[in-house]
């Protein structure tokens, strides 16, 4: 080992290696097994993000070199989801923000972080405790103080039942994608799930429901006070917040569509009027619009725009005024391959592709994914009967209708090392 001791928040999102330099994914957590009073805890293994957003377990015996800037573990990665067993317990997951108490009187603090030292043996086990002295709260920290390092054996922890704080969590996966947050939240238990996602900030806690089961969208945003349930609706996709709705009783729906902003509520309202698995139930009614006039470099301009996902990115929908949905006469679309080819001033309605039938607002799913997947397209046109634009439906949006509603649990279990699709090497280690 390149290190006698380490702490594992220094280690939180680091790349782990294999000897040779493929990259085998990212630290997310270390796993250590409490054996009883008056016994340090061993640290067993790590948890390692791996390709596919899955979290698997690698043993210490399996990691051979440990530094501020990387990991590196040998042997095969069994690819079985993590789940912990017995005494088993989560560093970040469950020893950050736990409330302690100190053996020689002087009061509590709260655990930042946890040192690891590596004994003659080989074993790891825990040997210190980085602790602010204080109480947590549901929101930080009621008294700040001086941080302080102490031996293992110089702290108390509170009643193992009372939960971690949810602050050290949120900062420690700040990193995350809404996706691989998602995945994380849906891996708790449910009264955990929720202490952490009601600590979001609204457009986080958005942007993660969005990736969430439906019944666990629905526990979580029925466990918001109304208003504060409101806003988080406000700063959702509308066609992600009328999913969600759909799945509320009517008055709790009501409730929260009238306290929404009018502007995002009649956005919502609108895909509500249609019937479960049409186009215009599960497409977005705010897709890039533009006028015919506008150039090239407007087009440009607007899909860099960063509320712009990456699908709806790669189509620019040209029609006349009014541009917001319903919108004017639809006529046509033009793809992001021919903006980049055209000239900066040029009008991108001599660019439109009119060859491109656009979809009725009640074409089924299989119509939408068929039309995608016929012309390679990241988006589709929806069109009312009158030829308006009323939105636009997008690849992953037909996804989430076409996966099996458990398509997050779904596994693959065998002990297989990973693809190597990086060319990243740790410092020093040459391929052999």
């Amino acid at each position: 080992m390149s290190s006698s001791k380490i702490f594992v928040a220094r280690l939180l999102g680091l790349d782990v290696f294999d000897p040779l330099g493929d990259r085998l994914g990212r630290l997310r957590d270390a796993v250590v097994l409490e054996r009883g009073p008056g016994r340090r805890a061993l640290a067993v293994g790590i948890v390692v993000e791996v390709l596919g957003k899955k979290r698997v377990f690698v043993p210490m015996t399996r990691v051979q070199s440990v530094s501020s800037e990387q990991v590196i573990a040998s042997g095969l990665v069994n690819l079985r989801r993590f789940q912990q067993r017995g005494a088993e317990t989560l560093v970040a997951g469950q020893v950050f923000d736990r409330r302690v108490t100190f053996l020689d009187g002087t009061g509590q603090g709260v655990v930042e972080d946890v040192g690891l030292e590596h004994l003659p043996n080989g074993d790891w086990a825990v040997d210190e405790y980085f602790v602010r002295r204080g109480s947590a709260g549901l929101r930080g920290f009621r008294r700040r103080g001086d941080s302080v390092i102490v031996a293992w054996n110089e702290v108390v922890f509170g009643d193992i039942r009372e939960p971690q704080g949810a602050t050290q969590f949120i900062e420690s996966h700040d990193d995350l994608k809404p996706a691989d947050f998602a995945d994380a939240l849906h891996e708790m238990d449910e009264k955990r799930r929720l202490e952490v996602a009601t600590e979001l900030q609204d457009d986080r806690l958005a942007e993660v429901l969005q990736e969430l089961p439906d019944d666990e969208q629905v526990a979580i945003l029925s466990s918001l006070d109304t208003e504060r349930a409101a806003d988080v609706l406000e700063e959702m996709d509308p066609d992600d917040a009328a999913d969600l709705l759909s799945e509320l009783p009517e008055t709790q729906k009501e409730s929260l569509l009238g306290l929404m902003e009018p502007d995002e509520a009649e956005d919502v309202r609108r895909l509500l009027e249609y019937e479960e698995n049409t186009a215009g139930s599960m497409m977005t009614p705010v897709p890039v619009i533009l006028p015919p006039e506008a150039t090239v470099a407007e087009a440009l301009a607007a899909v860099r725009r960063e509320e712009i996902s990456p699908a709806l990115a790669a189509t620019v929908f040209v029609c006349r005024p009014p541009l917001e949905t319903p919108t004017g006469r639809y006529l046509g679309l033009v793809h992001i391959q021919e903006l980049l080819r055209s000239a900066p001033p040029e009008p991108v309605g001599k660019l439109v592709d009119k060859d491109l039938e656009p979809l009725s607002d009640f074409a089924s799913v299989q119509e939408v994914s068929r039309l995608l997947a016929t012309y390679d397209l990241t988006s589709a046109p929806i069109v009312n009967e009158e030829g308006r634009l009323v939105g636009a439906v997008t690849v992953d949006d037909v996804l989430d209708h076409l996966l099996p509603d458990d398509w997050r649990s779904h596994d693959d279990d065998a002990p297989v090392r990973p693809t190597r699709r990086t060319h990243l090497r740790p410092k020093g280690v040459k391929r052999g």
